[in-house]
């Protein structure tokens, strides 16, 4: 790690690419200019991170975990370095949108209920070997407001469950919770989800 005068807690900037963050460990599987850790981030379930358990405190992934195939052996890494009530913020685009698949490098869409399968409830009905519970608190969907112009927020939200390209990006927060939650039905929470109109 390049940042030897960085302390617990950490903020990480995860699969941060050219986007370096002042205050925090930028991490990406390459070495570019500012890179602090370099990590494979689609194997670290055999090479996990350079850091403590329990040691981070803020995590950012803004358009990342759309490339990775082994999501789920990512998110219970960064529950290990995470300390309890720890904040992930995910920034993805829209399932249902062009830029969710045009990219060649996209391995997965996601939705607003995908979140909750990165939380220890959503699996029980199967155990797929993941232990990792993060809570999805509130997804966030950036709409430009041309496309609802004089629509009820109803209309809106009809549209993107049935639509294409309703929603410019998605970003969820979620909340680590530590001790992991028992694979339960009932212990599974929707986030909220918000729609923010954003300029064309």
């Amino acid at each position: 790690m390049n940042m030897p005068n960085a302390q617990p807690p950490y903020r990480l900037n995860i699969g941060c690419g050219r986007n370096i963050l002042a205050g925090f460990i930028n991490v990406d599987s390459a070495a570019l200019p500012g890179v602090d850790l370099v990590c494979d981030l689609e194997s670290v379930r055999l090479s996990p991170l350079a850091l403590p358990s329990e040691s981070v405190a803020v995590f950012l992934l803004s358009h990342v975990i759309e490339h990775i195939r082994d999501s789920l052996g990512l998110m219970q890494e960064l529950w290990r370095v995470a300390r309890p009530d720890a904040q992930a913020v995910i920034r993805v685009p829209h399932g249902a949108s062009d830029d969710a698949w045009e990219d060649p490098t996209h391995v997965r869409p996601y939705f607003p209920s995908s979140f909750v399968y990165f939380s220890q409830p959503a699996y029980w009905r199967a155990d797929y070997g993941y232990r990792a519970d993060w809570q999805p608190v509130r997804v966030t969907l950036l709409v430009p407001r041309g496309r609802c112009a004089n629509l009820t927020h109803e209309q809106v939200m009809h549209r993107i469950e049935t639509g294409r390209n309703m929603v410019r990006e998605m970003v969820c927060e979620l909340r680590c919770v530590k001790p992991l939650r028992p694979p339960r039905l009932e212990l599974q929470t929707p986030p909220d989800v918000e729609i923010v109109l954003v300029d064309d």
